[in-house]
């Protein structure tokens, strides 16, 4: 059985051979992707960088081997929509880096995978201030609409480039939940998020593309949404902050998981303790097909740590499952 096909049952919860760490991925990205402006910067940047993103979000990078952070938001203030204008998701430097990375693409053992990074939520929030947002949700409700309305815009546009090259997975993601509860209120998320989501997901459905779906923190309140909306892989399910029992219960058969092995443990070692919370999470989360085990958050981890990561899904993910 090929990676991709052993993906695809384990997605289908169909009887794999293996569990493998995620899904054999070739994955398309546009320019601001990965918070780029016209003219470079981005979560690559050295230590020390600042510079604006497609979006006009001022970022700074204050971390070495982790993404920058927003400082400067081009809608902070309700009046500025009036004379803001949004990525054109067609205009060249954003959209033909995607044709370039495509090029490269040699169909074999792999998805072709497209990138919505910061799909809506998290967008919103780079563009307004996270206080400001959570605020306007309440008090300036249409303009948050607006800003919700005109992030989803753009990534429909983004898909139907990702469609004309002939993407078969769309990695999207927002992350909705703190280490102990939802950042959002559920009459938030079902008034303000699913019907923005629901448009780019439906998109992607008829077109029987997989979805997976990145949200850090505690979501366990999120779950029925995420499979309503047909999110096909879920990620990074954090062992400390979730259930992950219940999560598999809920999700078992309907919805594949990724991730689920402390990062903490991954971090502080011994090697022992890591093989250990290998085995237990492919165990817990991957009896019947429907999980990727790997690492529930990603960190500059110690290269010894994460390789025996990989090692021991390698040595412990074979079907049938050893006790």
């Amino acid at each position: 059985m090929t990676a991709k096909e052993n993906a695809l049952k384990i997605i289908l919860f169909d009887h794999p051979e293996r569990v493998t760490s995620g899904p054999p991925i070739y994955q398309l990205c546009y320019q601001g992707c990965n918070h780029e402006g016209f003219n470079g910067g981005g979560d690559g940047s050295p230590v020390g960088s600042q510079w604006v993103d497609i979006w006009g979000t001022v970022w700074h990078k204050i971390h070495d081997g982790v993404m920058g952070l927003p400082k400067g938001y081009p809608l902070s203030d309700v009046k500025n929509i009036k004379n803001y204008k949004f990525p054109d998701p067609n205009d060249e430097r954003i959209c033909k880096k995607i044709y370039q990375m495509a090029e490269s693409f040699q169909d074999g053992d792999v998805f072709l995978g497209g990138s919505h990074r910061d799909t809506l939520w998290e967008k919103a929030y780079m563009l307004v201030g996270m206080d400001n947002m959570a605020m306007y949700f309440l008090t300036e409700p249409e303009f948050a609409r607006d800003v919700l309305h005109g992030i989803m815009d753009f990534q429909l546009g983004i898909a139907q480039h990702y469609i004309k090259i002939g993407i078969e997975f769309a990695n999207l993601g927002d992350d909705l939940g703190t280490q102990l509860g939802p950042l959002l209120g559920p009459n938030i998320v079902n008034e303000f998020l699913v019907p923005e989501y629901k448009r780019l997901f439906d998109f992607y459905k008829e077109r029987n593309v997989i979805i997976g779906f990145h949200s850090c923190g505690n979501i366990e309140s999120f779950i029925e949404m995420f499979m309503m909306l047909g999110v096909n892989v879920l990620n990074p399910i954090q062992a400390s902050a979730n259930n992950l029992d219940k999560i598999r219960a809920v999700t078992d058969g309907k919805m594949a998981l990724q991730g689920g092995v402390s990062s903490a443990v991954i971090m502080e070692g011994p090697i022992r303790r890591i093989v250990d919370e290998v085995r237990f999470r492919i165990k817990q989360l991957g009896q019947n097909g429907g999980y990727f085990c790997c690492p529930d958050q990603w960190i500059p981890f110690p290269k010894e740590h994460i390789d025996a990561v990989y090692q021991a899904v390698n040595d412990y993910g074979q079907y049938p499952l050893k006790d």
